[in-house]
């Protein structure tokens, strides 16, 4: 009886000094600091500072060793005392380099975002090419003449401009519904490399606060709320290439800054007859504080582009000298295209635990695309040219409440959100041209109206070391399209509600290792010209998907990551927008692994890299035509980059893509590639000078490819084989930079 009694004394003895500690973490300029770590070494009890940079640790006593930890800052470690239990503890963190020793593990449920912002930071974007190269995992090709949206790969998925992927800058939807070209057409050109602060992705469907098209994942760009100096740069280099950055402090007090960016872009690229490529950008953002805690940003953007294009050749073409490999079947194709947004930007903080953050967005978009992918094949006389248009306004809002509390066994948090979407889209076309002046015939032009309407619940359950996180979305659809080529007037709507649960369940055991298990059903919806088109039928598919993996710190300086996930979708009609058909895609399958190592191996010099493998097929075709078209099987990406080597910085990047079926019965292949980026810059003072080479080696290799039937002018009967876009060949050019 006696040792039972003993040993409950020593219990109530520890909880007895077992304490709360309460207090705030600012930056040097005395501002809140949020999602700041805070962990106790001793007792591996943890939290995170709320929106005005407070937080409380429970289970403390004196002695423990508390470690502050937070991304671009350097960590803080203090020993609990006695009047830390009845005081406010207060602590400043000083800039530092973005580094992986400030990362510290804990069950978030979307972790690899803060591990990639390290990438950002140590090898930040060099053009908006490589914007989206960022996200681990993540194929882009160009095929158009630098103009039109890239054709992206994720997860055994060819997306091609955007179907399966959720993309947003500073909150404002990127994807388009409807779209001339093709149904969620994500056109990033309007934003400037050089503002970027951070990247949030997430792959799979697991996310409530992300809707329509998140089935492969989600990206979600953020720009700089303020830049430390203005600056001025010039690149010049191969095929004609010229660029211009400029981006300029014109604002910044206590409450409020601005700053202004503007680029100009020219390209030629190394084909025979000239991209003539140009795109301007400018971009304001304005930042203020109001009273109560608010904090509020402006942003404006415009951006306008017009080039010619090349555009995909046949092999055969190029096997028999008709041209070679930067020649042209059809050079009259390119295109012309504008963006203009406005983004509202609030935040309240109604207590240490409440939060209401809200994103209002105006977008004004003008698209013209000239195509032709089949030559002479529908008419030998005219060619086969098609015209893409269309002229759009978005308007939408949302807006988000989150709040924490505090039981005995937990702690819980929740967001709750809402907003809408309406795109207006008028004059949606596609026609046969000639010479990109005289139309021919028009297969399809009307009018498009959608609305999106959303509601969502996201909770988090924090048992210390564990978390769940059940959370649901619920949207409404109403699609509206006005036929322009019938007879009568033709106005169809129809309408759809479409619920996606989600359930993620993460765990550390320590602050660095995490492991996590993802559920959840996503959709993508269709064009509006498919939904009347079927009548309301089939048009909002799920994707189920799971995700099981861990990410481990196995040194201060060295993380891996690792998941196993599968992704099943649904039946889905799609509209294609080159020939304004409707066609159905049976239900599909993709199973993967993702792996990924970061690794600072000295002060000066990082490592990082990527290898995924998906297993994609149909589930409703024979085996040995279950292939999808273009779906990625392995793919890696990685580098080195290093940085204050007395005044140099640099990198070495790889990309590397395996052969991948281009139809059904893999009798068509796609040919892999494997390419190297290297950059090195030098600074000397306030100027920065570098050289910036793509694809080092020189490699030969086609950056887009397609299974596409065709035929060329003096042939009897058509053909179908590869069809593809030339990847550059080496091409350097220097940049100086002048910073004041």
């Amino acid at each position: 009886m006696k040792p039972i009694l003993l040993g409950i004394a020593l219990l109530c003895s520890v909880f007895a000094h077992s304490q709360n500690i309460t207090g705030k973490v600012q930056s040097p300029n005395g501002k809140p600091l949020e999602d700041v770590v805070v962990f106790n070494k001793n007792s591996g009890s943890h939290t995170h500072t709320d929106a005005s940079g407070t937080f409380t640790l429970s289970n403390n006593t004196v002695n423990d060793e508390v470690n502050i930890s937070h991304l671009g800052y350097e960590s803080v470690t203090f020993s609990v005392k006695e009047e830390n239990f009845t005081s406010e503890v207060t602590i400043v963190l000083k800039d530092a380099s973005v580094s992986l020793q400030q990362i510290v593990i804990t069950p978030s449920v979307n972790t690899l975002s803060q591990i990639t912002n390290v990438d950002l930071e140590t090898n930040p974007v060099k053009s908006s090419q490589e914007i989206l190269r960022k996200v681990p995992g993540l194929f882009i090709g160009q095929h158009a003449g630098g103009g039109k949206a890239e054709q992206i790969f994720l997860r055994g998925f060819d997306i091609d401009h955007g179907t399966d992927i959720s993309l947003s800058v500073d909150g404002m939807p990127v994807n388009m519904v409807s779209h001339a070209h093709g149904q969620g057409y994500s056109d990033l050109h309007f934003l400037i490399p050089e503002t970027i602060e951070n990247i949030e992705f997430g792959k799979g469907p697991y996310y409530a606060d992300h809707g329509d098209f998140t089935t492969a994942g989600f990206v979600d760009f953020r720009t700089k709320n303020r830049i430390d100096n203005s600056s001025i740069s010039v690149e010049y280099g191969d095929f004609n290439s010229f660029r211009t950055v400029g981006m300029f402090k014109v604002l910044d007090t206590e409450k409020s800054n601005a700053y202004l960016a503007t680029s100009l872009n020219t390209f030629d690229g190394p084909f025979d007859s000239p991209q003539n490529f140009n795109r301007y950008n400018v971009m304001g953002k304005f930042n203020f504080q109001l009273p109560g805690d608010q904090h509020v940003s402006l942003t404006a953007s415009h951006f306008q582009s017009k080039w010619d294009a090349s555009g995909q050749i046949p092999q055969r073409a190029v096997d028999a000298g008709i041209i070679d490999r930067f020649g042209a079947i059809d050079d009259t194709e390119g295109g012309n295209t504008s963006r203009t947004n406005v983004i509202l930007n609030h935040t309240k903080i109604i207590s240490s635990t409440q939060k209401l953050e809200s994103t209002a967005y105006v977008t004004h978009y003008d698209f013209e695309l000239y195509s032709n992918f089949t030559f002479f094949l529908e008419d030998p006389i005219n060619g086969d040219q098609i015209k893409q248009q269309e002229d759009r306004s978005l308007f939408g809002f949302k807006t988000a409440y989150s709040e924490k509390l505090k039981a005995n066994a937990f702690d819980f948090e929740y967001t709750a959100g809402g907003g809408v979407r309406y795109d207006d889209v008028n004059d949606v076309q596609l026609s046969r041209t000639k010479n990109r002046d005289e139309l021919l015939e028009r297969l399809a032009f009307g009018n498009v109206d959608q609305i999106n309407a959303f509601g969502f619940v996201n909770t988090e359950f924090d048992f210390g070391n564990f978390k769940i996180n059940p959370a649901l979305r619920l949207d409404y659809f109403k699609f509206d399209y006005e036929n322009f080529l019938t007879e009568t007037y033709d106005n169809k709507s129809e309408t759809k509600v479409f619920a996606s649960p989600k359930l993620n369940v993460s765990y550390s055991p320590n602050r660095n290792l995490q492991l996590f298990a993802k559920t959840g059903i996503g959709f993508h919806s269709n064009d509006s010209r498919v939904v009347v088109a079927n009548s309301g039928e089939d048009i909002l598919p799920a994707a189920y998907g799971a995700d099981l993996g861990a990410i481990y710190k196995i040194t201060d300086r060295l993380i891996v990551n690792s998941a196993v996930w599968a992704l099943f979708l649904d039946q889905e009609f799609v509209y294609v927008g080159d020939a304004a058909i409707v066609e159905p895609s049976g239900k599909t399958r993709r199973m993967g692994v993702d792996f990924g190592l970061r690794y600072e191996a000295t002060e000066w010099m990082y490592l990082f890299g990527d290898i995924n493998y998906t297993y994609a097929r149909s589930t409703e075709e024979p085996e040995g035509e279950d292939y999808i078209p273009l779906a990625p099987d392995l793919t890696s990406t990685g580098g080195i980059a290093f940085d204050n080597i007395g005044n140099f910085s640099g990198g070495l990047n790889y990309r590397y893509i395996k052969d991948r079926p281009a139809n059904e019965d893999n009798s068509i292949v796609a040919e892999g590639y494997f390419v190297t980026d290297f950059n090195v810059n030098y600074t000397y003072k306030n100027i920065v000078f570098g050289v910036i080479i793509e694809n080092l080696f020189d490699t030969e290799w086609n950056e887009t490819q397609f299974a596409t039937e065709s035929r060329l002018f003096n042939e009897p009967e058509s053909v179908e084989e590869i069809h593809f876009t030339p990847g550059t060949p080496f091409f350097i050019r220097g940049k100086v930079t002048v910073n004041f």
